[in-house]
């Protein structure tokens, strides 16, 4: 299936109300302002936006109210992921019915399957959903990992289109682009190791830090799709601070806590995710100060 997914995609939160309801008021700004900055596609739902924390009902809204603000302006590529093969193939027939572009889909977490568990759970995903499917290696929050050879076997079903790598190794990553066909999108799962992926052959990342800088980081990858290094890799180190205080704690929760001081969200969290420790949100406070991002610009974004 022809989906050509590269640039920048962001990896959405998921606002909440201060009584811990979604705010879908709130989620449809963010989606405006993404799209006003120059966002290339959109990923509802993923680790970013807490999906283990939403009812299946609130799932649902989540991505119908993406799609309705974006209006096919570009793609809308919601995660669909769970560790029973045959609930995750139900959901993405279902997602794969809302008009989004394509779905991604991370490794099945606790099972800790084998290869050939890892290739059977994402073919039979991928003949469910009937759309495009992008693969999501998280092994730091999965406990699996997909190794290059299965990423390879898998980029031969028509409709697994590409893979969001976060494996943390430049090895990994550079064994994927080179055993994966022409067309296979690698797309970096890490802000932090856009740059150097894109530099070996991916085509982009799937970006926590575009939730506070979608324009830059648009901008950082269409300078390295353009072949302009050396402009990239200034605008790479201007966004490195943010891109590393956002791991600070387990994201979403600094993301999170960096748009509330943006003006942008209320800092709700559902639980097991707990409020920034007091120390480092001095520290995150610090590099949004250093990037420009604080009061000044809150009410710019408030009404994109």
């Amino acid at each position: 299936m022809n989906l050509d997914l590269r640039g920048c995609g962001t990896a959405l939160i998921t606002p909440f109300k201060r009584d811990g309801s979604l705010d879908l008021d709130t989620l449809r700004r963010l989606v405006r302002f993404q799209l006003h900055e120059g966002i290339h596609f959109l990923v509802p739902c993923g680790t970013t936006g807490e999906t283990p924390t939403l009812e299946p009902d609130e799932y649902l809204a989540v991505i119908r109210t993406v799609v309705e603000e974006v209006q096919g302006r570009v793609p809308v590529v919601p995660g669909v992921t769970g560790n029973y093969t045959a609930k995750v193939a139900s959901m993405a027939r279902e997602v794969g019915s809302l008009g989004v572009q394509a779905i991604l889909s991370a490794a099945p977490y606790y099972n800790k399957p084998t290869q050939e568990g890892l290739y059977r759970h994402f073919t039979t995903i991928a003949e469910a959903a009937g759309i495009p499917v992008v693969l999501y290696n998280v092994p730091g929050r999965t406990s699996s990992n997909i190794e290059p050879a299965t990423v390879a076997r898998l980029a031969k079903i028509p409709n697994i289109i590409g893979i969001k790598e976060a494996s943390g190794s430049i090895t990994q990553q550079m064994e994927v682009l080179a055993q994966v066909p022409s067309g296979f999108r690698v797309l970096s799962g890490d802000d932090a190791f856009t740059f150097p992926l894109m530099a070996l052959g991916g085509v982009g990342i799937i970006s926590v830090a575009s939730n506070e800088v979608p324009g830059p980081m648009s901008r950082l990858v269409e300078l390295m799709l353009d072949g302009k290094i050396e402009e990239a890799r200034k605008l790479h180190f201007e966004l490195l601070p943010l891109m590393q205080i956002n791991f600070i704690e387990s994201s979403p929760i600094p993301v999170k806590a960096a748009l509330a001081m943006m003006g942008m969200v209320e800092e709700v969290y559902r639980l097991p995710l707990v409020p920034l420790k007091s120390e480092n949100r001095v520290r995150l406070e610090k590099v949004l100060e250093a990037q420009g991002l604080l009061a000044a610009k809150a009410e710019s974004r408030r009404s994109a």
